[in-house]
C-alpha cells in the first residue's frame, strides 16, 4: 500500500514544506489541491510549474493527483467545464501526475439528468486526457455519492483514461457497505481517499482510527499495491487539530490496517 495525504490538511502550506513533512512522515506521494488559494492553481507558468516538480523530486515523493474543483454533473453550458477539464489534465501532465480529481456537482438535477450531462462531458475530455497521460477521476461526492452512482457514470463512458475516486466517507454516509462500494468501482478505481469523523452529525476531522468511519473494511477490500491517501479537510474546520502532528501516527494505523490478516 502506498500512501499520501492532501494538502487540504495543510491549507496554504508551501511546496518545500509540504515535500518534507511527507518525506519525513514516511508518505510516498501528495494529492494537490488546485486552487487559487494554494501554491499550486490552474493560473501557475511553465517556470513555476517545473520549480514544484523539481521540489517534489530532490524529497523522493510523488505527485499523486491534481484535486481540481470543475464539476461535471452542473447544470449549465458544457464549454467552460471542458475547459477547466483541459487546463486541469495540462497541470497534471505538467508535474507528472497521474490523476485529476473532479466533482459531479448534479445539485437537484434528477440522477438519469446528471449521469447524461456528466458521462457527456467526461466522454468529451477523456481523449484529450489520454493523450496527456492523466485519468479524470469522479469523486464519491454530493450529488454522485455512493458507489454505485459513480460506478454508472464512468461505465457510461467507458474509456480508460475516466475512472474513480472513492472518498469513503461520503460511500458510508450514503448507506453503502465498503464491499458493495469497492465492488462497483473497483474496474475504474484510481485511488482511494480515507478520513475519519465522529458521527454522521459531525464530520470535523478526526485522527485516523479516533472516529466512526470502517477503515479496515474499506482497506481490505483494495489492491494492496494501490495509492490510499489520506484527506484530512482542515480547509473546512479550522478549529480540527493541526494535520502535522497527527500524520506520524495516521500512517501507522493506515500501515495496520492494511496488513495481510494471519
Amino acid at each position: 500500500m502506498k500512501l499520501a495525504f492532501s494538502t487540504l490538511g495543510v491549507p496554504g502550506l508551501p511546496i518545500a514544506d509540504v515535500v518534507r513533512l511527507a518525506a519525513g512522515n514516511g508518505y510516498q506521494g501528495v494529492e494537490l489541491r488546485a486552487h487559487p488559494e494554494e501554491p499550486v492553481h490552474l493560473g501557475l507558468g511553465q517556470a513555476e510549474r517545473a520549480s514544484v516538480v523539481a521540489e517534489f523530486e530532490r524529497g523522493g515523493v510523488q505527485i499523486l493527483g491534481v484535486a481540481g474543483y470543475a464539476k461535471v454533473a452542473a447544470e449549465g453550458y458544457d464549454q467552460p467545464v471542458l475547459d477547466e477539464l483541459a487546463a486541469l489534465t495540462e497541470l497534471a501532465r505538467d508535474l507528472g501526475a497521474p490523476y485529476v480529481r473532479v466533482f459531479p456537482g448534479g445539485g437537484d438535477l434528477k440522477p438519469s439528468e446528471a449521469d447524461e450531462i456528466a458521462a457527456r462531458r467526461l466522454g468529451a475530455a477523456a481523449p484529450y486526457a489520454a493523450d496527456l497521460g492523466v485519468r479524470l477521476l469522479l469523486e464519491t461526492h454530493d450529488s454522485h455519492r455512493a458507489g454505485v452512482d459513480v460506478a454508472r457514470v464512468a461505465g457510461t463512458v467507458g474509456h480508460k483514461s475516466v475512472g474513480a475516486l472513492w472518498d469513503v466517507m461520503h460511500t458510508w454516509l450514503a448507506g453503502e457497505e465498503p464491499v458493495a462500494s469497492h465492488a462497483v468501482l473497483a474496474p475504474h478505481l484510481g485511488y482511494v481517499q480515507v478520513k475519519d469523523i465522529a458521527s454522521t452529525d459531525d464530520t470535523t476531522p478526526l485522527a485516523l482510527g479516533a472516529g466512526v468511519l470502517p477503515l479496515r473494511a474499506c482497506l481490505d477490500t483494495v489492491d494492496p499495491d494501490g495509492w490510499v491517501c489520506w484527506e484530512y479537510e482542515k480547509r473546512w474546520y479550522p478549529e480540527a487539530a493541526e494535520l502535522p502532528g497527527l500524520l506520524g501516527a495516521g500512517r501507522e494505523h493506515l500501515l495496520r490496517l492494511g496488513a495481510p490478516k494471519q
